[in-house]
């Protein structure tokens, strides 16, 4: 593996020897710094040791924010959800975000005991990556985020992607990525098989202590079942 070609990241572990890894997706605009700081708030007494890999997306223009270079994992060219997504960017993430996977795994932790989360754009690209996993994850998380490229991951989803845990969360007066449209892509991925522990709050586009406490009786459920 070509380590040059990995993206930059931020890591935390929470212990020595870690035997999970959390790959959190920043939304954007962000970098890997922006949830870092949610590892003191989630992590329990009783969890095995993590590694928190937070990475930097790369720097692109943004095409609704006037084509000003921002990290972004792809472009966003209308505000549309249907229309948002930059198919070959979020190609090129999901396959960024492979190597970091593959990297874990030569660092001794399997797909097994890994969670991808992201926020919003990380989001979808968390579901993107996920769908078309052939080896499972131990689970999915994304928050504030939809579904891109419905159609094309409905034809491209794999016969062992439903088996990952999804937990989705999203506020009910989000601005940028609709509750609606959140709530669809949750239904849409229920359709395809995908067992999705779906929670809304009283939010906008941001995250809540409830909603953390949620995600931590969540993954701790993970950490227990493995």
């Amino acid at each position: 593996m070509d380590t040059a070609e990995l993206l930059e990241t931020v890591e935390h572990e929470t212990g020595p020897s870690p035997a999970w890894s959390v790959l959190w997706l920043h939304g954007l605009g962000a970098d890997g710094n922006d949830f870092a700081p949610i590892v003191p708030e989630l992590v329990r007494p009783d969890w095995p040791a993590l590694r928190f890999v937070f990475p930097h997306a790369p720097v692109r223009p943004v095409t609704i924010n006037n084509g000003v270079p921002m990290r972004a994992w792809y472009d966003i060219r209308d505000m549309n959800l249907a229309q948002r997504a930059d198919e070959g960017g979020v190609d090129a993430s999901v396959a960024q975000v492979e190597a970091l996977i593959a990297r874990e795994a030569a660092r001794g932790i399997p797909a097994s005991r890994l969670l991808l989360a992201g926020f919003s754009q990380g989001g979808a690209v968390t579901l993107a990556a996920g769908m078309r996993r052939e080896t499972p994850l131990a689970g999915l998380i994304a928050l504030s985020t939809y579904l891109p490229m419905p159609e094309r991951l409905a034809r491209e989803v794999t016969a062992a992607a439903p088996s990952q845990p999804l937990f989705m969360a999203h506020g009910q007066f989000d601005p940028v990525v609709p509750h609606a449209g959140g709530d669809a892509s949750a239904r849409a991925l229920r359709g395809l098989g995908f067992n999705v522990d779906w929670h809304a709050y009283p939010m906008a586009h941001q995250v809540c202590g409830e909603e953390i406490r949620d995600l931590g009786d969540w993954m701790g459920a993970r950490f227990a079942a493995s």
